[in-house]
């Protein structure tokens, strides 16, 4: 059966369509979130012919992003989000009929990639996403030390501030930011300036004795220079207040994040501080010697790339390592990338040229994904996920990929 994937023309059927999909409770902000980072142009709906009369069978939409590679290039993308397939039409192949128009509608824009926050990991692989980036979840205890004395002068000269995110220019100072930093930090992804608004965004009736998201500014020199997000939430045991502080991505240069983490595990009545989002190789883990020296560390898959173009996608970045090889690679979803392919790296500027000569390997577009922003791809091959005609083909690919440090974490959209 032929599956039409349109854009959306009705905003109140899109969003009661994604709240039985989602089954969370219904609240007046809900529509705000609708309105908020997803443009009325990058809404889309299927509608089988059977299917039910008053909610669409399937909706997906699509965020206009950023995100920085490796090299420091800050390139557009296409972010995938509000993804739902009706329950009674599961199984007929709605998502992937939205799955390869979101991709075909994704090239014809000029957009080399897509990216996505996985609500379940197992769904996204088959239509070619690779898990590109991995997150720690960490909890410190209060007071913890953090050592770092080659930042010690740096870090002295930076302040922090407290500030309500809902204040008035908080998102735009918090989005500048995050700009700033990012082509440090391989794998950042930025909103739009409607994203940042919907952060900040909190009806009444989703607080319920919660604090409001507050943030944490660095500044240095009359500058800002960083920032994280904050929750404290009550709790006192045998008389003595023991909250928790839940904290959000830190951003900023490495002597910023060590200000902010300091303040963060010092706050008044609290007696744990939870960090949401680290990367792997986050300074952060060294700072305070070692993941055992953390109450407990959780890893979590993070961003999902996909390279939608992959001859448009494979010079964007830069490349630490040279390589020259021959690869036949799969791609059900996007025909354009299937076939066979000579990639290359030299001096860091890659390359991606059509080839009739034989493959060296075979792959499935989703280990470039995963590859792509510098995440080690090497054990693929030892679980049977990569084929190696020519021994060490594909640990050149790999290395070539392979950045120093682990890419960064994005935010969840």
């Amino acid at each position: 059966m032929s599956i039409d994937v349109r854009p959306s023309e009705d905003a109140a059927t899109y969003l009661a369509t994604d709240q039985l999909v989602w089954f969370g409770e219904v609240t007046d902000a809900d529509a705000e979130h609708l309105r908020l980072g997803l443009p009325e142009d990058q809404r889309f709906v299927v509608d089988l012919p059977d299917g039910p009369d008053d909610l669409h069978s399937g909706i997906y939409g699509v965020r206009p992003m950023e995100m920085s590679l490796p090299g420091g290039a800050l390139v557009a993308i296409a972010g995938l989000t509000w993804v739902g397939v009706h329950p009674d039409a599961r199984r007929r192949g709605v998502l992937a009929a939205m799955m390869t128009d979101h991709l075909a509608r994704t090239r014809d824009a000029g957009t080399a990639l897509s990216a996505l926050h996985a609500s379940e990991a197992a769904i996204y692989g088959r239509f070619g996403y690779g898990n590109a980036v991995l997150t720690h979840q960490v909890t410190l205890g209060r007071g913890t030390t953090f050592t770092a004395p080659h930042l010690e002068d740096e870090a002295a000269a930076i302040t922090t501030h407290l500030l309500d995110m809902a204040a008035p220019g908080v998102t735009e100072r918090m989005r500048a930011c995050q700009l700033a930093a990012a082509p440090d930090f391989p794998g950042t992804i930025v909103g739009s300036p409607d994203f940042f608004s919907l952060m900040a965004h909190e009806a009444p009736e989703q607080l319920r004795d919660k604090e409001r998201r507050r943030i944490l500014l660095a500044r240095r020199d009359g500058q800002d220079i960083g920032f994280t997000g904050l929750r404290r939430e009550h709790k006192w045991e045998n008389a003595r207040p023991s909250g928790t502080v839940v904290v959000g991505t830190l951003c900023g240069s490495p002597a910023a994040r060590l200000a902010l983490a300091r303040r963060v595990v010092d706050l008044d009545l609290m007696g744990t501080t939870k960090l949401e989002n680290l990367g792997l190789d986050d300074p952060l883990l060294g700072w305070i010697g070692g993941p055992r020296s953390a109450g407990s560390l959780q890893t979590w898959d993070s961003t999902w790339v996909r390279l939608v173009d992959l001859e448009a996608a494979w010079p964007l970045r830069s490349y630490e390592a040279d390589c020259d090889v021959v690869v036949e690679v799969v791609d059900r979803y996007a025909p354009w990338n299937a076939g066979r392919w000579r990639l290359t790296a030299s001096s860091g500027i890659g390359s991606a040229t059509r080839t009739d000569a034989d493959a060296e390997l075979a792959l499935d577009i989703a280990v470039l994904g995963a590859g792509y922003l510098g995440h080690s791809i090497g054990g693929l091959l030892r679980a049977g996920l990569v084929q190696d005609h020519r021994s060490g083909s594909y640990a050149e690919l790999a290395r070539a990929m392979r950045t120093l440090v682990a890419p960064e974490p994005s935010i969840g959209f």
